[in-house]
């Protein structure tokens, strides 16, 4: 009795994601079991998302599923990848870990739990890694799968509240979603990704050979739009022009809510659409703010949940209204209760970018604010995280990468006279691009799928 005694009085802190959980996480709660009262910290969206991917339950259903399992007396929020603030307060005798942690991303937060528990006497029991299971290829299974509209329509809201800046890349068909999807890079032991994926109307409109003037309509949008969600999981912003006459735009809000979208952006010009970043400044005409706020509300009444988001992309630093009207237009649209502002500019510098920033800080009422460094493209993710940007797009760098290697690509094979040079320094291999998808046969072993004998 007295051992049994002296166990439940024995703390045990466990900080886990439990995005997907799997018999490695059971195994350390049932450790954790063994030592004494096992209290789980539960690492926020905003945690999580600080080193890795977005997780793909809320913190609120991790918490529900933890809070099922056997064993675990207490669940507390951990805000940061760092365990020490809970630490302090919490002073446990044990924290248990996975020894998958001495390595990567997470080494120098294992210090930091050591030096913490050295305070107090505490002590760190590390687990073995379970073989044959990996969060990694669990997420992989997941994206095979896909998603469904709810899912991704919600993950944007999620996104602003979990990053300071979130950060996406244009696509315009099946392929450069799949790019926009998987890309990454590990920088600093943080895996750096992009976090949605932005529908452009220039290059989708480039792609189809047409220029940028609303000559490719909706429905033809929409077939696109379908290739990449039939490929993607991640969230998608949709470029929506003008978003056209007020009467008519209710019906792409529908239309794209419906199919799982997380926000369109819609642009205060009105007349025949040309592409904010031509040289000339007399073919555009900006909107009445009275219409467009109409325009906004229209919208936003359409929606059937608040999950997607009408954001209102501002010209006029780009038609050289000035500060004052940019400045004048974002306090109307926010009034009008559009969910975000995106400042426009085809300035070389951010300095206009960075000016509007500065006065957008001292608004009372702020939403997320959005820029688009197509011109400006020196500026650093850093420089405008610090400005205020909740939102950058990369909006049109996969069709204009893809454009010059393809006619490089034609002009090899005319120089020579052969497609081998191109094949060698322009290509990928025509079994990397076969395998590519990476289709399975699901039904290799279903009877039912063979084929039909005929008598």
């Amino acid at each position: 009795m007295k051992k049994s005694s002296k166990k439940k009085n024995k703390i045990v802190y466990i900080g886990m994601s439990a995005d997907l959980v799997h018999p490695g996480h059971l195994n350390i709660i049932k450790k954790g079991v063994e030592l004494g009262e096992v209290i789980v910290g539960l690492l926020t969206d905003a945690a999580i998302a600080s080193y890795k991917r977005l997780p793909f339950m809320t913190f609120e259903d991790r918490k529900k599923v933890i809070g099922s399992i056997k064993g675990v007396s207490k669940i507390v929020p951990q805000h940061t990848l760092d365990y020490t603030e809970n630490l302090e307060a919490i002073r446990p005798d044990y924290v248990v870990h996975g020894d998958d942690w001495r390595e990567g991303v997470q080494k120098e937060t294992r210090a930091r739990v050591v030096k913490a528990l050295k305070k107090w006497g505490g002590r760190l029991v590390e687990l073995a890694y379970t073989p044959g299971f990996s969060s990694t290829a669990l997420v992989n299974i997941i994206k095979e799968i896909g998603t469904t509209p709810e899912i991704r329509a919600k993950t944007m809201r999620r996104l602003f509240n979990a990053k300071p800046l979130i950060r996406g890349i244009e696509v315009h068909n099946g392929i450069s979603g799949l790019i926009a999807e998987n890309a990454s890079i590990i920088k600093n032991g943080i895996k750096r990704e992009f976090d949605f994926m932005w529908l452009s109307s220039l290059t989708d409109s480039t792609a189809k050979g047409k220029p940028d003037i609303e000559l490719v309509d909706i429905t033809s949008r929409m077939h696109t739009l379908q290739d990449i969600l039939e490929t993607t999981t991640k969230p998608i912003v949709y470029d929506g022009d003008t978003g056209g006459l007020i009467e008519r735009f209710p019906y792409m809000v529908r239309t794209l809510e419906r199919l799982g979208v997380s926000a369109v952006i819609i642009e205060d010009k009105k007349g025949l659409k040309q592409n904010s970043l031509l040289e000339s400044n007399d073919i555009h005409e900006q909107e009445d703010i009275d219409y467009f706020c109409q325009k906004i509300i229209a919208g936003r009444e359409a929606r059937v949940t608040d999950d997607f988001m009408v954001i209102a992309r501002i010209e006029s630093l780009i038609l050289e209204k000035g500060m004052a009207d940019a400045i004048k237009r974002a306090k109307a649209y926010i009034s009008a209760g559009v969910d975000g502002i995106m400042i426009h500019s085809k300035d070389k510098t951010p300095d206009s970018i960075f000016a509007f920033c500065k006065a957008y800080t001292k608004f009372k009422n702020k939403v997320p604010l959005v820029v688009v460094p197509s011109t400006y493209d020196v500026v650093k993710e850093s420089q405008l995280e610090k400005t205020g940007v909740n939102m950058v797009i990369y909006a049109n760098h996969l069709l204009r990468s893809a454009y010059p290697a393809m006619v490089k690509t034609a002009e090899s094979i005319l120089l020579y006279g052969s497609a081998h040079k191109a094949s060698k320094d322009h290509c990928i291999s025509v079994k990397e691009i076969v395998t590519l998808i990476g289709f399975k046969n699901n039904h290799k072993n279903d009877k039912s799928s063979a084929p039909i004998k005929r008598t």
